[in-house]
């Protein structure tokens, strides 16, 4: 590996002079949100030494060449405000100091993790939230070296992927969930695709509580599914896409991806955080179709703003273990995310990262017609995937109309257009904006 050279650098906002080690190209970075009671650089410190060579007291063998080569580095230190009471409980404090927030940037040596996620994730994300001194601390980003992309390519198709198997270019990919969630079975499922395909949907994904239930186990479901949308794509010449729910232990989710390209399927869905990192990666590398990422339980990493991690580095971990579509929410949803953080969470999936291609954002929860000229002039592209439940299914004139109204809700935000004025020649449209407009009022 190489020694690292020091130098100084100055914490920002301070006049506090303190040493950085100053890491090679191939170095692993990480910034975190902090909030502690402990002088802001001894807590950087301390939060470096836990999750490298370090612990609360020098041990034998830890030389000074040990720590010169694998102690991780502080490399930035932007102090901000300061709060009357900590965040979080169980925090140990210091007898008068203030609480403090800060960003904080560390880097680590290649040679202390190699190319392996999930020792990655354990370091840069490991037992610093339980670190007795912090009463906050969250992961904000990270940046892996190139090398990575050697054994971890990132998804394999992504959006081109994805649009040249639904064959829609010029829009969004337009979306719905089988619902109710649970319940129906495997007919009564297939029914209701049948249905949904002719309204001109490109996208059906099954709900993250379905999988391989007693009242519909997953084959029979599959195989009456697919037998509708295989006769639809012999008679229209394009198959939409379905995300049948593949979660389970690693060799039920093998068999079941095997199982669905036997039927012909086109996508596989998986609930990411509960599967894990290591199925997830497994199945990537077996995969003949594109991974479908759910995040359902994201709400316990990131809804506590002091607590957890940004979207922006959950969605490099997937990334990473190859998947290819990634929840994001969308504006005005129902849930409790804020719409700048679903802009800045579609923008991540869109960002480039170590050259990889990038996932396609699906935007979901409470979508409609109404806001597609929001979220395009947010982002300025096209490249997501317009996932709607009743914004399609309660439309008034019916399904259909429900999926023409979003279609001609993007073509107006694409061209500029005010919705009102491609309503009044668009009447589903124009239907949606009056009866969902009504709704949300």
């Amino acid at each position: 590996m190489g020694r690292r050279k020091h130098e100084v650098f100055e914490i920002t906002g301070e006049s506090v002079v303190t040493e950085k080690l100053i890491m090679r190209e191939d170095s692993i970075k990480a910034s975190y949100l902090i909030e502690t009671s402990y002088e802001i650089e001894a807590a950087a410190e301390i939060m470096a030494g836990e999750q490298s060579c370090g612990t609360f007291l020098r041990t034998p063998g830890e030389s000074d060449a040990l720590r010169a080569n694998h102690l991780a580095a502080i490399e930035h230190i932007e102090v901000l405000e300061s709060v009357t009471e900590p965040r979080l409980p169980g925090a140990r404090s210091k007898d008068g100091n203030p609480i403090r927030r800060a960003k904080v940037t560390l880097t680590w040596p290649y040679a202390n993790i190699g190319t392996n996620l999930s020792a990655l994730i354990s370091t840069i994300a490991g037992n610093l939230f339980e670190l007795a001194p912090f009463s906050g601390l969250r992961l904000l980003d990270f940046e892996v070296p190139e090398i990575y992309n050697e054994k971890y390519p990132g998804p394999a198709f992504g959006v081109e992927g994805t649009r040249k198997l639904v064959d829609v270019r010029d829009r969004p990919i337009i979306g719905t969930i089988i619902k109710p969630s649970v319940g129906l079975s495997p007919a009564q499922s297939a029914a209701q695709t049948r249905k949904l395909i002719h309204a001109g949907l490109d996208f059906i994904k099954d709900d993250e509580l379905q999988a391989d239930a007693p009242h519909a186990p997953f084959e029979d479901r599959v195989r009456e599914t697919m037998e509708v949308l295989n006769r639809y794509a012999d008679a229209v010449g394009r198959k939409p896409m379905y995300a049948f729910n593949v979660t389970g232990d690693v060799d039920d989710m093998l068999h079941r991806h095997d199982f669905l390209v036997e039927q012909g399927a086109t996508c596989v869905m998986v609930n990411l955080n509960w599967a894990g990192i290591s199925a997830v990666r497994h199945l990537a590398r077996h995969t003949a179709l594109p991974i479908h990422g759910h995040r359902c339980g994201w709400g316990m990493f990131t809804r506590e703003p002091s607590l957890g991690m940004e979207f922006t580095a959950y969605q490099k971990i997937w990334r990473l273990a190859g998947v290819d579509h990634l929840h994001t929410n969308g504006i005005r949803n129902k849930f409790c995310e804020s719409d700048a953080s679903v802009i800045q969470s579609i923008k991540a999936c869109q960002a480039d990262f170590i050259g990889q291609k990038s996932p396609m954002a699906v935007l979901s929860s409470g979508q409609w017609a109404g806001q597609t000229t929001d979220t395009f002039n947010a982002i300025g592209n096209l490249d997501l995937m317009y996932v709607a439940g009743g914004g399609i299914v309660s439309h008034p004139s019916g399904m259909q109309a429900g999926v023409k109204s979003l279609q001609q809700a993007w073509e107006a935000a694409a061209a500029g257009i005010p919705l009102p004025d491609f309503a009044a020649t668009h009447p589903e449209l124009r239907e949606a904006l009056e009866f969902f407009g009504n709704l949300v009022k």
